[in-house]
């Protein structure tokens, strides 16, 4: 049986870019109905092949544009490949995108509930662990406030505990700890080992490399959709620093 928690097989990602310019979605459609709509081909990723073993940490790493919030995604099933394959086996905790599966109209306590539903836990289970995961937030007298008066780290704080108050097989993060303060960061740190510690497998994407240096143990580098290096944490990112 294999250890690997996530293969990634060849994996090839393209997006059609529309080239004309049009003011509006009646345009696209007029234009899409008459044939004139004409398309470029960008491969966000280009043959990538990653093999994690549960219980690692990994960092993906790079510029702007080359690729890492894609690999993210496809590995968490957002997206499919265009060519190619990805196998998860286990539970994944993503967080992806500052604010994603939040309502923002709705409070705090609201959205609780509503990503647990999504999640598939109980209500039962989301009332025993409400008060944990406010705390851990720190937004016990903000529960009843509409998401859209939130800071932007009030919301990363909420994204972060809702997704580790159970233990994932495997968690994905995305930047959205930038957002944080340095209390609040080391806190989630913290967790992170902890939950590291009982076997959590840990995909995270930062241009922070002193924190990639601080929680991972192997980093993939990506260069305009392309595996760059791959490997030891410490040899890549002196490298990548000393570009």
């Amino acid at each position: 049986m294999t250890n690997n928690i996530i293969e990634v097989q060849n994996v090839t990602m393209c997006f059609n870019l529309v080239q004309e310019q049009f003011s509006g979605l009646k345009d696209l459609v007029i234009m899409a109905s008459r044939g004139k709509l004409k398309f470029n081909k960008f491969f966000a990723l280009k043959n990538i092949d990653l093999q994690i073993k549960r219980g690692e940490a990994w960092g993906i790493i790079g510029r702007n544009g080359s690729g890492k919030s894609t690999l993210l995604k496809l590995i968490s099933g957002i997206y499919a490949p265009t060519k190619g394959k990805i196998k998860v086996r286990g539970s994944i905790a993503p967080l992806i995108e500052l604010g994603a599966g939040f309502d923002m109209e709705l409070t705090a306590r609201e959205n609780i509930f509503l990503n647990g539903a999504v999640l598939g836990y109980s209500r039962e289970f989301m009332k025993n662990n409400f008060a944990e995961i406010v705390a851990f937030a720190e937004l016990e007298q903000f529960a009843d406030v509409p998401i859209k008066n939130f800071s932007s780290g009030m919301v990363a704080r909420l994204g972060f505990s809702i997704a580790t108050m159970v233990k994932a097989d495997i968690l994905i993060i995305d930047e959205i700890l930038a957002v944080g303060d340095a209390v609040f960061q080391e806190k989630c740190y913290k967790r992170m080992r902890k939950m590291m510690d009982n076997g959590t497998t840990v995909l995270l994407v930062s241009h922070n490399i002193a924190d990639v240096k601080k929680i991972c143990q192997k980093v993939l580098w990506l260069d305009h959709g392309q595996m760059k290096m791959i490997g030891d944490v410490q040899n890549i990112c002196n490298s990548y620093e000393n570009i």
